[in-house]
């Protein structure tokens, strides 16, 4: 029973509470207006088709910015929240015509998503990209790492993150039409790792990892396209890079081990591109001469994680070329004994597990330990994928096309970097400064101590690639190398063009048919790429590369019997070798540093902003505080008559037939529309200033 004096009542008319998120609508509705984002979006985002109502590309762009402030699961959910405010929202971004406002229904926005062409996609990827560098809430240039040579870098990461689609079990029978498949046009069969479900889309996403702010995503079916998503990053990164006018050299990639191979690195490094750092998977490399003389001496560094306590051997082994023509990269090798029998990184090899790492760095300016730590310092960006999820989701499925998908993910991301600026303008932070160094430094291995290793070599025996010697003690790997004497192991070896094989007695295809690539790869007469499959060192320091291609691709090509030998009775798809001979090296001895280079003097300073807090606050400050929506009396106008509907042929009766501007005027809220006063309470005044808002006067 409750106190006499408190009374309890009931009002049987309904009243629907103010979404919690509608002033943050409020806000973005507000800056986009200010800032002209709308009005681009209006003239620039085009599409046309019918059955799109009285709708425009603009009105389906502000249901998603909703959508993707809102939070809700779904848009069937978003619209019966957002039912009984659709008048204020709409008003907020100047559209809903009079006097029936209504919004988008849920299936007006999925045929819209089902039926977006690329055109307008690229349109909207454009002023994203625009906008982020449109304004600067963050310093100039906006964080970084600086090496030891005091040389700042703009680390940006590029990585693919997956979401899964679970489907039925169907028969399949003759009697049966074939399935229908709502993702057969978005996903595809792919690697699921730990996620369930029979097909997936993958999507290559693009971040500043300092400020934390997306750059792009491009997205595909299955395992996606991604050498190509590669190139579009890389697009991505020299316009950004060309707006902040920072030095694309000096804007650092870091990349997982899927790219770890010559032909997507040759994509990202041709022409003068980006640095990287990322984890290679070219295992065959630990066989070159140059590599495996580096493994035989003592290791520049050992490392020790101070959380997970592995223990690596780090050698430098600059200028190793990933393919006979390139590109010529900066290769480490981590070497660490493990029990395991079968690691999950790396490659196993008489007790030790070898891991790579491909970085264009100079070694004055990042030591081996600094590469290590740059890369495992990628588990960062991992954290950034969780909280986008969290918040988010921009991965749900808002559509079953492409187009759609990436439409709607586009939007996602645009709203976090706007959360971002705001909540940096809410409560400015400064950047914090780091020292990077993570790993702990072993001793240094001295030339006379010797080198652990599973089982000691003996002088005069043969050394393969991934043993361990003792160090001063002679090794017969064809000419003996001293441990006390310089090995010149790190010369980079340069080749000259490839030797073909002569046309054999059957008159087809000899190798000189077969065209080499930029990222090492042959293309066939049919067009299909050959792979290197095996690198064999030959007689005089030549290099036998062995090529061969997909059965998948032989097996369909009309030029087969002209191919291969046996025709199509064989088995095995064409293989093709070429021989490269060295060309005559002026390199400088590695042991000696060329004339602008110096020691390591500095320590490695990261320089970057929080992570969460920016965001969070923001969010939870809009959330809780009360926003005030009133409609003032409708404006009178004297001299201005509202004008007849005017008589309309057949042909303007199709949307097609409309031009853009009576188009976006059809839900365009009219002038004579009641005048709308949004409140937002607890934005300080600093806020207001910076995007133009009014501030209340006490009263």
């Amino acid at each position: 029973m409750t106190h006499p004096s408190i009374h309890i009542q009931i009002a049987p008319t309904a009243v629907p509470s103010t979404p919690s998120w509608l002033g943050e609508v409020a806000v973005l509705a507000h800056v986009f207006n200010q800032f002209g984002l709308q009005k681009a979006i209006e003239e620039r985002v085009r599409f046309a088709r019918a059955r799109m109502g009285d709708y425009e590309v603009i009105d389906f762009v502000v249901m998603l910015i909703g959508y993707a402030v809102s939070g809700e699961r779904t848009l069937q959910a978003f619209s019966e929240r957002l039912l009984p405010f659709a008048e204020p929202f709409m008003a907020l971004f100047g559209r809903a015509n009079l006097p029936h406002p209504n919004l988008p229904h849920p299936a007006t926005l999925s045929r819209f998503l089902a039926a977006l062409d690329q055109a307008p996609v690229e349109a909207l990827r454009t002023l994203f990209q625009k906008d982020l560098v449109a304004r600067s809430a963050f310093a100039s240039p906006p964080g970084g790492v600086w090496d030891r040579q005091g040389q700042h870098w703009t680390v940006v990461d590029v990585d693919g993150t997956k979401q899964a689609a679970r489907q039925r079990a169907l028969p399949q029978t003759p009697e049966l039409p074939a399935p229908h498949r709502r993702f057969d046009q978005v996903c595809a069969p792919a690697y699921l790792g730990r996620k369930r479900g029979e097909v997936a889309r993958t999507r290559t996403t693009i971040l500043q990892a300092h400020t934390h702010q997306w750059l792009g995503t491009f997205g595909g079916a299955g395992n996606g396209d991604y050498r190509g998503e590669l190139r579009r990053a890389r697009a991505v990164i020299e316009s950004y890079a060309s707006a902040l006018s920072l030095p694309l050299s000096h804007v650092l990639t870091r990349l997982d081990g899927l790219y770890g191979n010559a032909a997507p690195l040759a994509d990202l490094l041709a022409s003068g591109g980006p640095g990287v750092i990322v984890r290679g998977k070219d295992y065959h490399l630990l066989d070159l001469p140059a590599v495996s003389a580096r493994l035989q001496l003592p290791p520049d560094q050992q490392t020790r994680h101070p959380e997970s306590g592995t223990s690596r051997a780090l050698y430098d082994c600059p200028h190793i070329a990933l393919t006979p023509t390139g590109p010529v990269v900066r290769m480490l090798v981590a070497a660490r004994q493990v029990a395991d029998a079968s690691p999950s990184i790396g490659t196993l090899r008489n007790g030790t597990v070898y891991e790579q790492f491909f970085t264009t760095v100079a070694p004055n300016a990042f030591t081996p330990a600094d590469v290590l730590d740059l890369y495992l310092h990628r588990g960062s960006f991992e954290t950034v994928l969780a909280d986008e999820d969290q918040e988010q989701d921009p991965d749900r499925w808002v559509s079953h096309t492409p187009c759609g998908q990436e439409f709607w993910q586009i939007i996602a991301q645009w709203i976090w970097n706007l959360r971002l600026e705001f909540g940096q303008h809410l409560s400015a932070t400064s950047m914090r400064l780091t020292d990077f160094a993570y790993s702990q430094i072993g001793e240094p291995v001295q030339a006379g101590e010797p080198v652990q290793a599973d089982e000691p070599v003996q002088a005069g025996e043969p050394v393969q690639a991934g043993e361990l010697v003792q160090a001063g003690e002679p090794v017969q790997a064809g000419e003996p190398v001293q441990a006390d004497e310089p090995v010149q192991a790190d010369e980079p070896v340069s080749y000259g063009p490839p030797q073909w094989a002569r046309r054999s007695y059957t008159k087809g295809f000899a190798g000189a048919d077969f065209s080499l690539q930029a990222d090492g790869t042959l293309l066939c007469p049919a067009d299909h790429p050959l792979y290197p499959q095996e690198r064999r060192p030959e007689r005089a320091g030549s290099l036998r590369v062995l090529y061969a291609a997909r059965i998948v691709h032989c097996r369909a090509c009309p030029l087969r019997a002209q191919c291969q030998e046996n025709g199509t009775t064989t088995i095995k798809p064409r293989r093709v070798s070429a021989v490269f001979w060295p060309l005559a090296s002026t390199a400088s001895p590695p042991d000696k540093l060329a004339a602008d280079e110096s020691l390591p003097s500095r320590l490695v300073l990261w320089g970057d902003w929080e992570r969460c807090h920016l965001r969070r606050r923001w969010v939870h400050l809009l959330h809780t505080q009360t926003v005030l929506f009133a409609f003032g009396p409708v404006p009178h106008v004297e001299g201005v008559q509202v004008p007849q509907q005017e008589m309309q042929t057949r042909a303007q009766r199709a949307h097609w037939r409309l031009s853009w501007k009576e188009r976006l005027a059809r839900n365009a809220r009219p002038l004579t529309a009641p005048p709308l006063e949004v409140t937002l309470h607890g934005l300080p005044v600093t806020f207001a200033q910076v995007f133009r808002f009014d501030v209340v006067t006490a009263a």
